[in-house]
């Protein structure tokens, strides 16, 4: 598990490869990825916004900006934790992502972003 912390707010990030629903002779590579983000700052705080950057390894960057994550906002209160899992799909075997969330500290409305770790995303049979 890889993690980072911007202004309290600490955000960790699990993969997975998904066999199931890849299909490598067709270029078609699927990722889970396990977020865990947790308030340990003294202030609540609220995601209103993500931005990712998408690799793969022939060089290829797509870019997701939205509102939330998987159709929320959520509001955390200082020491509660927020845990989502969403996908990604690659043409490659190998692939890494990183981003930002946009957060707004409810108490006086200061908006600031919290960075979202890099990560990689291999398929295992890359690892041997």
């Amino acid at each position: 598990m890889i993690s980072s912390i911007t202004e309290g707010v600490k955000v960790s990030v699990l993969t997975e490869f998904q066999p199931e629903y890849s299909n490598p002779l067709q270029a078609h590579f699927v990722f889970t990825y396990r977020i865990t983000i947790e308030n340990h700052s003294d202030q609540t705080v609220q995601l209103l916004r993500r931005h990712w950057f998408i690799y793969d390894s022939v060089g290829t960057v797509r870019e997701v900006e939205g509102e939330g994550v998987v159709g929320q906002q959520p509001i955390l209160e200082p020491g509660e934790v927020h845990e989502y899992v969403s996908g990604c799909n690659l043409r490659t075997s190998i692939g890494k992502m990183k981003g930002t969330y946009l957060v707004e500290r409810i108490m006086d409305g200061k908006h600031f972003n919290v960075q979202i770790p890099e990560f990689t995303m291999i398929a295992p049979y890359r690892l041997n």
